[in-house]
């Protein structure tokens, strides 16, 4: 079992999130919590130093990526204001001078920064929608380059910046999403019909000349990688499609390509040669290996970035050489003062379940006998769990707790058919893959199955509250964090992308369906609550609003349940923090309020551990 310290220890680990390397591969930015709160720290590519750019100006949540400038002395980031997302993008320089660039309304994201020195280009729901805007650096104005009902996103800038391309939907089919190349400012959009109407295609990066589109597709299912020749019009496809696969980058030479390969929760880098269509897995252990996808992976034609991490070892940052196969470590994983042999590692299985379908799942052993069981289902819902160190997961296993993750219809990594099972059945089937993995889980004769708690965030929150309405026989207790309860009023008060590819794309509207949203909000079966409940949610969040937690707290009011520590459901509202937060203290107080929970509801668990 944990010591007293073990909490503040484990949420206290240094991080780093987003490394990106200049556009000469000399350095790397990125950021980095080891003064306890996060900053920008730009390292030297070639021995690691570390230099700390800002001084409390980045945000303290470490979502949105960074990027550099185009003469490498300044690195652009996200502010927001309490973690609500509206964003607006920044610079921080060498000498750490930090000036705003790029302000409007609501969200704004950097998409790319033009090789010129003088163009960027943001996505942003200024006039509603999620759209695309150019900002020229020499006159410092913004303007509005796309304009679509359907978010557009993906954007990315040709090398002379000329064209830009970009991922929207302009049909009539939900489920389409099409690559378009447009002029630089918004003229001439053409539609390159990369995929198959029904598909989802994203660009993903230009050639170094300028001539070849690198997109990712999923007309086949498993998605895949192309090279499509913009003045040809012709895509070729790489790859077998027996395995998912992401594009990356286009190394410098623009004949090898980069990309990432899924198989059984586990992520590998691969490297396709344009000239023989060959590829090849980089040489590194089994678990979740990966380029950056946000801003550049290439140090130099042979040299480029690469994150590493499995169940039990943080992540890690490498500079991996591609003629070699040789890696060197430019930031080590701290441990601090944790043992990192108290990590518990996954063991990946898989389940029929209810109708048959084969679901993957994760389970992390605690050593305690009986074990209590937290099932953790996964956000997203258009997400996964891995084979990757999980902070959340191994604080609880370090607290006496196994854990088991689920990868429920509509999770990825498995393609287009699996993610499209959860269309139209939000709360339905998926939630029979999790109640299912339990039943199974709890068959186990170390398992206390008079101890089981649902804990998830975001869609997994959504989760954690279906669970406990719908499956109360299985649950001792529930933890729900920042989870959906009333879809309808999800639908009105999320962002606007957030409501048209997500919601809109799997549920329709409410007008259009409203006995669905209705029969699938948690809110409407609040009365078959049968365990003990704790609600947390940040008060600025923006994807998933406040309101969708007070709506099921006054629902429970309204239908004679208790709130307190010794009543029927415990509610707690986090100031200054929005959709989750990667900030150290802040993730210091949700693992408080677990633990404390956890604690007082279910009891401590055993001392006695299991044999090694």
């Amino acid at each position: 079992m944990a010591t007293d310290g073990t909490l503040e220890a484990l949420a206290s680990l240094p991080s780093f999130h987003h490394p990106t390397a200049s556009p000469d591969g000399s350095e790397v930015a990125m950021y980095y919590d080891g003064s306890g709160r996060n900053e920008l720290h730009v390292l030297d590519a070639a021995d690691g130093e570390d230099a700390r750019w800002s001084d409390g100006e980045v945000p303290r949540n470490a979502r949105w990526y960074v990027r550099w400038g185009a003469d490498g002395d300044r690195v652009f980031f996200h502010l927001d204001d309490g973690g609500d997302e509206q964003n607006d993008v920044y610079a921080v320089d060498r000498d750490g001078d930090v000036e705003a660039v790029a302000e409007l309304d609501g969200q704004c994201t950097l998409q790319d920064v033009g090789d010129d020195g003088e163009t960027l280009l943001v996505g942003s729901t200024a006039d509603g929608q999620m759209n695309l805007y150019t900002h020229d650096f020499p006159s410092g104005e913004t303007a509005k380059v796309t304009d679509f009902d359907r978010a557009a996103s993906a954007g990315t800038l040709s090398p002379d910046c000329s064209r830009f391309a970009f991922a929207s939907n302009d049909s009539d089919d939900f489920d389409n999403r099409d690559v378009f190349v447009a002029d630089a400012d918004g003229s001439g959009v053409r539609n390159l019909h990369v995929g198959e109407r029904g598909a989802e295609s994203m660009p993903v990066d230009w050639s170094p000349d300028g001539e070849r589109l690198l997109v990712a597709d999923n007309s086949t299912d498993l998605g895949r990688c192309g090279s499509y020749d913009v003045a040809a019009d012709e895509v070729r496809w790489l790859g077998d499609d027996e395995a998912e696969e992401v594009p990356v980058a286009f190394l410098p030479d623009g004949n090898r390509v980069l990309a990432l390969r899924t198989r059984r929760a586990a992520v590998m880098p691969v490297v396709y040669d344009l000239d023989d269509g060959g590829s090849r897995e980089l040489d590194l252990p089994e678990g979740v290996a990966a380029f950056p996808q946000q801003g550049n992976p290439v140090l130099g034609d042979d040299r480029v970035l690469v994150t590493h991490t499995t169940p039990t070892e943080r992540t890690e940052l490498l500079a991996y050489d591609l003629a070699t196969d040789e890696a060197d470590v430019l930031k080590a994983a701290d441990y601090g003062d944790v043992d990192p042999d108290s990590f518990a590692d996954a063991e990946y299985f898989r389940f029929e379940s209810h109708d048959g379908l084969e679901i993957g799942a994760l389970l992390y052993d605690s050593g305690e006998r009986p074990s209590p069981l937290i099932v953790n289902p996964h956000g997203g819902p258009r997400s996964a769990d891995y084979r990757s160190f999980d902070l959340y997961t191994q604080f609880l296993v370090t607290r006496g707790y196994s854990v088991v993750q689920v990868n429920y219809r509509g999770s990825t990594g498995r393609g287009k058919e699996f993610v499209d099972l959860l269309k139209d059945d939000w709360g339905g089937d998926e939630q029979e893959d999790v109640a299912e993995a339990v039943r199974r889980v709890t068959e186990r004769d170390w398992i206390d199955d008079d101890r089981v708690v649902v804990f998830g965030g975001s869609y997994g929150g959504y989760s954690a509250y279906w669970q406990t309405v719908r499956y109360p026989e299985l649950y001792d207790a529930g933890v729900a964090w920042i989870g959906l309860t009333d879809l309808t009023d999800m639908f009105e008060n999320t962002m606007p992308h957030f409501r048209t590819e997500l919601m809109e794309k799997y549920l329709g509207t409410p007008a259009e369906n409203p006995e669905l949203y209705e029969e699938r909000s948690p809110v409407s079966h609040v009365e078959n609550l049968d365990a003990p409940l704790l609600m947390v949610h940040g008060v600025n969040d923006r994807r998933v609003p406040v309101s969708q937690a007070r709506i099921f707290r006054d629902a429970l009011d309204e239908a004679g349940y208790e709130r307190g520590e010794d009543g029927d459901y415990e509610y707690v509202e986090l100031g200054e923090e929005g959709h989750a937060s990667s900030d150290i203290d802040q993730k210091i107080r949700l693992f408080r309020i677990l633990d404390d929970f956890l604690r007082r509801r279910i009891g401590a668990p055993a001392v006695a551990r299991a044999d090694d």
